[in-house]
């Protein structure tokens, strides 16, 4: 009956694991959307939104603390928890990465595009995928799915040099750019962060399935 509890309990928590990071994947595709429409009211309201992301990760903070107080789980049981802390605040971490793209479509409103957004799109769509699959790796314990995550953060950091290189570009071409461009490289570089935190997530399911804290992709910044 207890393990049967703990197991029930263990389930709830992973359950609402999900729910935030489904928060989150959609707070990334709402701050880009915004960025691309120059939308200043879906950007406000991925920043009041962040507020909930915020509330959901300190929620399940106190699920995996009481639990650990209250289950006091050992071995495999109290590596999963512990997982899910650490991934609990590296969703946290993107939803403020999602929010800071917000705060920053709310700055560039009323500049003139500098050019149209082909390549934040697509590394947004790229982290979100890295993001979904990390999750997808945890809910079936696949070690091999979470390895391929972590080896797909070379491509978008390959994307983050490419539009880093051409928004330095634009930067030296004409100098009213500037302001412009810096702002559109806030935003590359939150993704490429987003990336980052997908990749975590993906070390912690490894290290939660065999025991062993490998540190596959060592960030730049």
């Amino acid at each position: 009956m207890v393990r049967t509890d703990f197991d029930r309990h263990l389930r709830m928590l992973q359950s609402d694991l999900l729910i935030l990071g489904s928060m989150v994947e959609k707070a990334i595709a709402k701050s880009l959307d915004a960025l691309k429409r120059r939308d200043a009211e879906g950007a406000r309201q991925v920043i009041r939104e962040d507020d909930f992301i915020d509330s959901k990760r300190y929620n399940l903070e106190e699920q995996c603390i009481e639990l650990i107080a209250t289950q006091q789980p050992m071995a495999g049981d109290l590596r999963s928890i512990i997982t899910m802390l650490h991934i609990a605040v590296e969703l946290e971490r993107m939803g403020d990465y999602a929010e800071g793209i917000a705060k920053i479509c709310l700055m560039m409103e009323g500049e003139p595009p500098l050019k149209p957004l082909i390549d934040l799109p697509r590394m947004s769509e790229m982290v979100t995928d890295m993001l979904r699959r990390s999750l997808d790796s945890l809910v079936h314990r696949d070690t091999v799915a979470a390895l391929a995550v972590c080896n797909d953060d070379d491509d978008v950091d390959a994307l983050y040099d490419q539009v880093y290189r051409e928004l330095i570009f634009f930067m030296v071409q004409d100098t009213n750019s500037i302001q412009r461009a810096t702002y559109l490289l806030w935003v590359a570089h939150d993704l490429e962060r987003i990336a980052d935190r997908a990749t975590n997530i993906a070390e912690r399911v490894i290290f939660m399935v065999t025991g062993k804290m490998t540190e596959i992709n060592v960030s730049r910044y």
